[in-house]
Order: structure tokens, then sequence, then C-alpha cells
């Protein structure tokens, strides 16, 4: 399937997001060409509050709007919605690596930094979460050390749930489908008196599974989740608020679909494995946030906490014979305290200081039966990271000349990371230490700077940035030399330019990015000399390069299109394993060539009288590709593109949806690995569709 194809045949569609995410405010009437405002929405990750058109980045924001319309449930539903954005379907919720144009990370400490209602996610263990009464995500490409620190060498994803002073009233929906799909939502926001918002939302998700398990003849991949959700916000002056949310999910997921493949014929053999594999998660996060807002600038604190406790056990074998089967236990304890003073906009000089300090305490069991030789092995983890930093970000508007803006920024960050490893083996009944490590602390101490200039004329703007971002070092629990006791922080410089703003008289929105990044010290999953084990080492130096494309058009006759592409070239400039091994110059893992949206809205109203009043029916095609899944380059998954469509019928407060997923039940692989001698595929769902029923109140 030829990529460009689409490219020049839809040059006005996209599902990054739809027009209304953007803020684009239309008429009801469609018989009359709609009034548009492009670009006004605030962006909160740029923790400056500029608008979409000023922030000198690149940018996309999914409004509830556009969720909705796309069924977006996850992360892993974004994955082709915004350019160069790839989430894999991993097959549990325990690793769920982000990739940003190529930056990435399958196995250790994540790569693109993830908030939620202020709370920041470190782990990729908590990133796959279900969605339920999301008002907007977020996503900043690129390095934004400056602002956040370690580990959004990629970008940020910030998610923001409503407001009850932006939003009232309550709802409940039902949706069922295919695959014993059931979910059911119920929220309610409101007020009591001016001063205090309160709000309450709860989520329940249950799937019987799409893939089954040859060898029990049960589903591979059941699960069932509960989500809730309370926000308390008091004003007790116009000036001060004080906000608190809480967040939780407790999620039992029957999990790991992979099939073994055959190199032979090309193709996934049918799921079959003897022992049941699961990942069962407690996750909870709070935030408490106290905002004071003078005459010339505003205060911000935000203390946040987060806690995660699972257990997953699984068949790493993946066949029918009882060769390893793992189990791991951990707790997570993570607690922030940020505090910010920033300018309020439209000054000629903005500013923004802030100070950030966070420790995170990892508690870790790990056990490894290995039934060939009846040998348990046993192995902890006591690990604390803490760190400590200052930042800071300045602003010139109209510098030198009337709409030139120049922005610096710097950021100081000091880290310590301790690891206390023990690891005992178990045979015949006789217990021995194999190892009882007290690992030397890593302290770290990084600057990251960060300097654009912007350009606005009239409804357009330009802009040149650099930025440089990092991520931080850790340990191996398997090593064979002292040298490979632990590895190195690996950094990048982003190198981007971009425009943004809108043509043809206001009725197309467009936004474009090149850029370049140069990723060195990268951290790479290598096995240990006699190849008994894997551990990370510094062994990478990549390049990234590629450019980004949105197109939004107005709403012609009730049709609102759109358009987005992503290209990414990310290569290994230099990767030498051994003297016989050197993957330099291949393209790196998990990073799709391509990613292409295309989608269109059709809204229509209906006179009174009749059983309905308003009509509309989405359309949207995703597509991603091609994607290596390992650094040799030996295989990969062709460029592939999915067709998803939902239909509403509304009248008053309630609304009928229906809905359907990878309409022509397009197969490709998902995810991609290999273990044990053994080639592993995990497939893309198949076709499922369903129904919802909404009634708000």
């Amino acid at each position: 399937m030829n990529i460009y194809r689409y490219i020049l045949l839809l040059p006005l569609l996209s599902a990054t997001i739809s027009v209304e995410a953007q803020n684009i405010i239309v008429a009801t009437d469609t018989t009359k060409i709609p009034e548009v405002t492009l670009g006004e929405v605030s962006v909160n990750a740029s923790r400056t509050n500029l608008r979409v058109k000023e922030l000198p980045a690149s940018v996309s924001m999914l409004s509830s709007y556009a969720i909705e319309a796309n069924e977006i449930s996850s992360l892993t539903d974004v994955t082709g919605a915004v350019p160069n954005f790839f989430m894999p379907d991993y097959g549990s919720k325990l690793t769920s690596p982000v990739y940003i144009r190529g930056i990435g990370s399958r196995i250790n400490a994540p790569s693109v930094g993830l908030y939620v209602d202020n709370v920041p996610y470190f782990d990729r263990a908590a990133f796959n979460f279900d969605f339920f009464d999301i008002e907007r995500i977020e996503i900043l490409r690129g390095p934004h050390g400056t602002l956040y620190g370690r580990n959004t060498m990629g970008g940020i994803i910030n998610i923001v749930t409503p407001s009850p002073f932006t939003t009232s009233g309550g709802k409940i929906a039902l949706t069922a489908g295919n695959y014993g799909y059931l979910n059911g939502t119920a929220s309610y926001y409101g007020k009591a008196g001016e001063n205090l918002g309160y709000s309450v939302a709860f989520n329940y998700l249950h799937k019987d599974g799409y893939y089954e398990n040859l060898y029990t003849g049960d589903n591979v991949d059941k699960s069932d989740s509960y989500g809730f959700r309370n926000k308390l916000i008091w004003k007790p002056t116009p000036r001060l608020s004080i906000e608190n949310v809480i967040n939780a999910e407790h999620s039992r997921q029957g999990g790991y679909p992979y099939a073994l493949f055959n190199p032979s014929t090309g193709k996934a053999e049918e799921i079959s494995y003897n022992q049941y594999s699961y990942y069962n998660r407690k996750m909870l996060s709070d935030a408490i946030v106290v905002q004071y807002r003078g005459d010339k600038n505003e205060l911000r604190a935000v203390t946040s906490y987060q806690y995660l406790d699972d257990y997953q056990s699984i068949d790493q074998d993946f066949t029918i014979d009882s060769l390893y089967y793992v189990t791991q236990v951990q707790k997570q304890h993570m607690i922030s305290q940020e505090i910010t003073l920033r300018s309020l906009p439209k000054s000629k000089y903005q500013y923004l200081f802030g100070l950030y300090g966070f420790r995170q305490i990892f508690d870790k069991e790990v056990d490894v039966d290995v039934w060939s030789s009846g040998m348990r092995l046993m192995k902890e983890y006591d690990h604390t990271i803490g760190g400590y930093a200052m930042f800071h970000q300045s602003t010139l508007n109209n510098f030198l000349t009337e709409g030139l803006s120049l922005t610096a920024g710097i950021r100081f960050d000091l880290e310590k990371d301790e690891l206390v490893y023990r690891y005992d083996r178990e045979m015949g009944g006789s217990l021995t230490s194999v190892a009882d490590t007290l690992y030397p602390s890593l302290d770290y101490f990084e600057v990251m700077p960060k300097i654009s200039l912007s350009y606005a004329a009239g409804k357009n703007s330009f802009y040149i940035t650099a930025s440089r971002g990092y991520k931080g070092g850790g340990f191996n629990s398997t090593f064979e030399r002292p040298e490979d006791l632990t590895f190195d922080p690996e950094y990048s410089w982003n190198y981007e330019v971009g425009g943004k703003g809108s043509m043809w008289a206001r009725k197309i929105y467009y936004e474009v990015a090149l850029f370049y990044i140069d990723w060195k010290d990268q951290q790479i999953y290598q096995t240990v000399p006699s190849g008994r084990g894997s551990m990370l080492k510094n062994a990478g130096h990549s390049a990234s390069k590629g450019f980004e494309l949105t197109l939004k058009a107005i709403p012609l006759y009730g049709f609102e299109n759109s358009l987005s592409y992503g290209y990414t070239h990310a290569t290994f400039l230099s990767h030498v394993v051994d003297d016989a091994t050197d993957h330099s110059g291949n393209f790196i893992p998990y990073v799709p060539r391509h990613t292409l949206s295309v989608q269109t809205n059709k809204v229509h109203y209906i006179n009174e009288g009749y059983l309905v009043d308003k009509i509309s029916f989405n359309i949207a095609y995703r597509g991603v590709g091609e994607i290596f899944w390992k650094e040799d380059n030996q295989h990969s998954q062709d460029y592939y593109g999915v067709v998803d469509l939902k239909a509403t019928f509304s009248r008053k407060n309630i609304g009928l949806d229906f809905w359907v997923k990878n309409l022509f039940n397009t197969s490709f692989e998902s995810f991609y690995f290999t273990a044990l001698g053994n080639e592993y595929v995990q497939m893309g769902k198949p076709v499922n569709f369903g129904t919802r029923l909404l009634i708000k109140f």
C-alpha cells in the first residue's frame, strides 16, 4: 500500500484533532458560512498558558469531542491519530512504551513524560489506564527538559479532566459490544455556592478478550477494571484557588496474547501455552494545587502523590511446555513538589521561575521457576530515586521588531539513584545466596537549556527552537564485568522549525514542523558477553529527522475535514554490538516511518417533530508503518491502515451511538519480540463494534 497515495488524494482530511478540538467555533446553522476562531486554546502543558498558535513548539490537542468521536479509551488508541506518535499494544498494562519522533524506550524508564491532573507518572507501568471523562489530551513533541526535567526527550503528554467550574450536571453512559465488551460510566459536576465546586466520576470496563489460547480453550486477555475520580475546587477569594484531585484504578487483566511466529510461512501460529498469565494493578494518585493570581503574576504550588501496587505472573516461554514461569510483585510510592511563579500574559517581558523536588521508592520481588532443573531464582530490589531542580524561562516579546519573540530557558537538575539488590537460588530444598549487592549511588547534575525565536504575522506564526533533553542512568542486575554494573544517562538535542496559523481567508488551519534530533549515549538492551542474560549499555548514537503536517478545514455544508501526517527517519548512526555485529545505519526499532490520520465528520440538524434532532457521522482512517521490530531490521510490519466509523443519534439530553473499529478487519502485527531462541508476535485487534446509550441530566 503506497502511503503517498493517501497524502495526494486526501489533502484536507485528518484524524489528529477534529476541528472543534482546536476551538474552532462554528454556527449550528450549516446552511450559512460559519465564522471561525483559530488557535485560541491555551495549552496547560506549556507551563506558560500560551495559546496554540503562540507556542514555539509542535503541539496536538485532542478535545473531549475528538476523544469520543474516535472512541479513544487509552493512550494506545492515540497511535496514528497524532503525527509521529506510537504506543504499541504490548499485551498488558505493565509495560507501555510511548514513542514520539522516534524517541522512546521499551525496557527501562520512559523517554516521554506523562502528567495526569498535575500528577507526574514517572513509571511506564502507570501509562496505560482507562480513559473516562477526559476534557482534553495535550501532546507536545520534542524534548521539554527545561520545564519538565528528566525523561522527557520525546515529548510531554498532559491529560486534563473537567473542572466543576466549567462543566455542570451529570451523565450516565452504558456501552456494549462484541467480544463481551461492557463499559459503564457515571459522573456529576456541581457547585455548592459560588466558591466551591465538586465532581465525582466512576468507570467500569469488562472485556471477554479478543484472543483465544488454543491449549486451554479460554481467552487470553479477559479483563476487568474499575476507575474512580473525585475533584474539589475551593475559591475562598477571587484570586486564590485550592484544588484536590484523586484518581484511582483497579484492574485485573489476563494478558500476553503472544503466538510463535513461523519464519518459513511468515505468519503467526495459534496462541498456545499452558500456564495462565495475568497482570493485576492498583493505582492511586492525589494532587493538591494551590494557585494565587496577583495583578502581574501567578504563584502556583503543586503537591502530588502516586501509589502503584501490581502483580504479574507470566509463562515466559509461551509454549505448551513448562520451561519458565515468572512472578513479579512491586510497590511504588512517588511524591513530588513543584512551585512556580510566572508573569501573566500580554506583557512585553514574560518570565517563569520554578523549584521542583521528588522522591520515588520501589520495592520489587521477582521469582523465576525453571521447571527443567527444578530451580527457583529469587530477586529483590530496594530502589530509591530522588532529585531537585531549579528552572527558569524568559520571553521578550516584540524583540527588535514588532511580532518577534525571543524565549530562553535553563534547568539545573540534581538526582541521586540508590539500589540494594539481593539474588538467591533455591534448588533441592537448599537456598544459596548468589548476590547481595549494595550498588554505589549514582549522582547526576544536568543542565538543560532551551532557546527559541518566534515571529507572529497576522493569523500566522513561525518559530525555530533548539532544546536539550536527557534520561537518567541506572543499574544492571545482570552483569559479568565491573564496567557493566551501571549505565549512564542518555542525551538529545532537538532542532525544530515550524509554522502554524490560517490561510485561504481563514478556511484552513495548518501546522507544519521540521525536526532533527541528535541522540547520544543511547541506552540499548544487549546480552551479556556469555549470552546468559541481558543488560542495558550506552552503545548507541542515533539521529531522528522528519516532518509533521496538520490541516483542518472549516465546516463546509456541515462537513468537518482534517488531515495529519508524520514522517520519521530514525536510524543508528553508530551501534556496534561486537566484532561480528554492527547495526550502524539500521532503523531504530518500534518507530513507524509514517503516521497518517484522515477524518471527516458530518452533523445534520433536524427540525422539530422528529424522533431525533441531531445526527452526526464520523469516519476516520489511521495508517501506521513501516515498523522494524529488531535492531538488525530483519523483521518488520509493513504500512497498514484501519478504518473506524461512528454514528450518533441525539435528542435533547439522550444520545445513541453505533461504532465500528477496524471496519475491514485489517490484519497487522501490533508487537513482536524474540526470546529463548523463538520469535513471538501479537496480532492487532480484529474488527469490533458496539453501541452506547448516553443520558445527561
